[in-house]
């Protein structure tokens, strides 16, 4: 266990903040992260950036996110074999943003965190997945968030900021039980490189899979706009995911437009935010349970929850 002030804490202990005249950013919520220490309080580091800074640019970062594991046929495979995407993809899609974001909004020690992290770990324990496929995984939910807000978020992230995002899912990846997880970006970094070098290329197994993405996210448009997600996609992910799927690049005009948008939205946010203050998973909609959260245990494959992890 990692010798941190966030152990300690609960939701509860924990200040909530307000937005100014219920639109405005509250500038409490940044001194209160300048004042923290990475090594000691990532937990509630994370909790600020996700709940507050950063809600609508990490829920983006993250389904990108996704797609980068398609790239291994080996993992594809896997997840074709369950039909699970392909299947039921909104409500597999809903179970894996509620149980990462349940932790990631009221840490990994507090008793919904903990749950979290035990229901995850009770879904992959009925697949046999390799310690390196997992750490993959894993890097992606670091470094997307990370390279997106940078990108595109209202700031940038600190230094300070970026490492707590590092320790957070180091952390997760102990309860994991993973093994040699890199101690640093950087090594992380060294390790997903190579990663990718020898495992990433094109196969059919991969486009199945990020195609039946593109359809989860056409379906929360109206049918007019649906041309555009798969363009979208495929301008946002980079050379070596878009060869992994057999995608086009989109023309130059359409990744230009995009790009552009998305800087534009940045002006307004540095002073407005239209997000819930803090956003949980309780005030985000979840259009597979539209009539109400399940509980904990009640997330993932129902074929699997009145089984024996292996």
């Amino acid at each position: 266990m990692n010798n941190n002030r966030s152990e300690q804490d609960t939701t509860g202990e924990w200040p909530v903040y307000a937005k100014r005249m219920g639109l405005f950013r509250n500038p409490a919520v940044r001194r209160e992260l300048q004042q923290l220490d990475p090594e000691l309080d990532f937990q509630r580091m994370v909790q600020l950036l996700v709940g507050y800074e950063f809600p609508f640019d990490t829920q983006r970062a993250l389904e990108l996110a996704l797609f980068h594991t398609y790239a291994n046929p080996r993992t594809s495979a896997l997840l074709v074999r369950t039909g699970e995407f392909e299947r039921h993809g909104q409500k597999r899609y809903d179970d894996t943003a509620i149980l990462i974001s349940w932790f990631m909004q009221y840490g990994l020690n507090t008793e919904t965190g903990l749950r979290a992290i035990t229901q995850m770990n009770r879904i992959h324990g009925h697949y046999r997945i390799l310690n390196d496929d997992f750490l993959i995984v894993l890097s992606t939910f670091i470094f997307y968030p990370i390279n997106w807000i940078n990108r595109y978020g209202w700031r940038t992230l600190t230094p300070a900021e970026e490492r707590a995002f590092f320790l957070f899912f180091r952390e997760v990846g102990q309860r994991m039980n993973l093994t040699n997880i890199p101690q640093s970006l950087e090594e992380l970094r060294t390790f997903t490189d190579a990663y990718e070098a020898e495992h990433f290329r094109y196969d059919e197994v991969n486009r199945r899979l990020a195609d039946a993405t593109v359809r989860i996210v056409e379906g929360w448009l109206p049918k007019p706009l649906r041309f555009g997600v798969q363009p979208v996609f495929a301008a946002l992910i980079n050379d070596k995911l878009r060869e992994a799927f057999g995608y086009e690049r989109p023309p130059g005009w359409f990744c230009g437009l995009l790009e552009g948008a998305l800087w534009l939205r940045k002006i307004p946010l540095r002073w407005i935010t239209f997000k819930p203050y803090p956003t949980l998973v309780e005030n985000t909609l979840h259009r597979s349970y539209r009539n109400g959260l399940p509980a904990v245990e009640a997330l993932g494959p129902t074929k699997l929850l009145q089984k024996q992890p292996r």
